[in-house]
């Protein structure tokens, strides 16, 4: 089960980096491979940053393609079905002829482990996943994505650092149940700073060529 689950996340991971090198390709095909390869260090680092992070607080975390459930802040306000949006990157891409790049595409779930759920004192009295745990895991995705991009930089792959940059600005947008809402719910002074700290990121990542 467990050897499902990961072939399972290496796929919507390559798959997700597929997507997105073709919508940032769109109006330049010669820099879809880069792209790709760019995505997929990208992608796996935020991810990997976040299984770490939920490891140290006990908890799983599930990658799953991002769909849209909830459409108001009412319980009842919501899809009978979640809708996949997995289409929208290539969809808003081809619309706009290439110019926005559109870079949300994964979302996480998170699941308390079973030495977690059993244990009764020290650091975890209670065993219950806040949402603070939950938004720290999705903030640390977003600082790897951000180091990732420095450290790019500063070796001379400025388009890479650029991805980086945008796919880490995309993380902290508070839409449905995308990294950014999980933030805000946490923390709404944690989220201030993020957007603050990746605006300036936005505002380097734009001067990028």
């Amino acid at each position: 089960m467990e050897n499902n689950e990961t072939l399972k996340e290496v796929f919507m991971i390559i798959l997700a980096a597929i997507i997105l090198a073709l919508t940032v390709a769109f109006r330049d095909t010669t820099i879809f491979f880069y792209a790709l390869v760019s995505f997929l260090i990208i992608i796996t680092a935020n991810i990997l940053t976040k299984k770490i992070v939920g490891y140290y607080f006990e908890t799983k975390i599930k990658i799953k393609f991002w769909s849209w459930y909830q459409f108001g802040f009412k319980k009842d306000m919501h899809f009978k079905k979640p809708v996949p949006m997995i289409w929208l990157p290539l969809i808003l891409s081809l619309l706009t002829k290439g110019i926005f790049w559109w870079l949300a595409i994964l979302e996480f779930d998170v699941a308390p482990k079973t030495e977690r759920i059993a244990r009764r004192h020290g650091l975890y009295r209670f065993t219950q996943v806040t949402e603070w745990h939950v938004g720290w895991i999705a903030i640390w995705g977003i600082i790897v994505n951000i180091f990732l991009a420095i450290m790019g930089y500063m070796f001379g792959f400025e388009f890479f650092a650029k991805l980086s940059v945008f796919y880490a600005m995309w993380s902290i947008i508070p839409l449905s149940s995308l990294d950014g809402t999980k933030i805000l719910f946490s923390s709404r002074w944690l989220w201030t700073i993020f957007f603050l700290i990746l605006i300036f990121f936005l505002g380097w990542g734009l001067m990028i060529v």
